[in-house]
């Protein structure tokens, strides 16, 4: 059964793709946080019912470019997270991955997103998180610690679902209470 929102309409299904790009966690030395981090932020911001499709691969970056491929092509995803590799380290290449599939780039969100992080920390200027558009998918490049992928989001989610809009994903409801979004007035 449809969610129902607040005027009585049909809610959308959402179809997020969330990936945890870690060498160690891919090879179970490790319980991936991050993702389950990023799906658990996800469910308190949407009202709406929401499908997950979930990867947790190496640092390899032709494998990052085939799987955000996938899930933007075959899955379908209006949202694609991904959470690790956006530092300075040799392994670190989910930015060149995100870069070399999207059609279009989004740096205000990376920009965002440090702007925020150096409130915290100021190894935050060492980050190289991105976002972008790829098959009409918006792929979001995350850090890797659950702390700063909350704060993360909390920064640039309030301009996630007039993106998904404008590039025609599902119409995303948010939980007013937990996080207020952005989308102009109709004229």
């Amino acid at each position: 059964m449809p969610k129902i929102n607040y005027l009585g309409e049909d809610m959308d299904k959402i179809k997020i793709g969330v990936v945890t790009t870690s060498d160690r966690a891919s090879q179970g030395i490790y319980e991936d946080i991050s993702g389950v981090a990023i799906m658990d932020t996800m469910r308190e911001y949407l009202r709406n019912e929401c499908e997950y499709v979930y990867r947790c691969i190496p640092d390899d970056q032709n494998l990052i470019e085939n799987t955000l491929i996938e899930l933007a092509r075959d899955e379908n995803c209006d949202l694609i997270v991904t959470t690790g590799g956006t530092g300075p380290a040799p392994r670190d290449v989910t930015t060149e991955a995100t870069e070399s599939v999207c059609q279009k780039l989004l740096p205000g969100f990376g920009e965002q997103m440090r702007a925020v992080s150096l409130k915290y920390v100021p190894t935050a200027i060492l980050s190289r998180q991105t976002a972008g558009i790829c098959d009409g998918s918006l792929i979001i490049n995350l850090p890797g610690k659950p702390k700063s992928i909350r704060e993360c989001l909390d920064a640039v989610f309030p301009a996630v679902p007039y993106c998904i809009d404008l590039i025609g994903g599902a119409y995303m409801e948010a939980n007013e209470e937990v996080i207020k979004v952005f989308r102009p007035k109709a004229k």
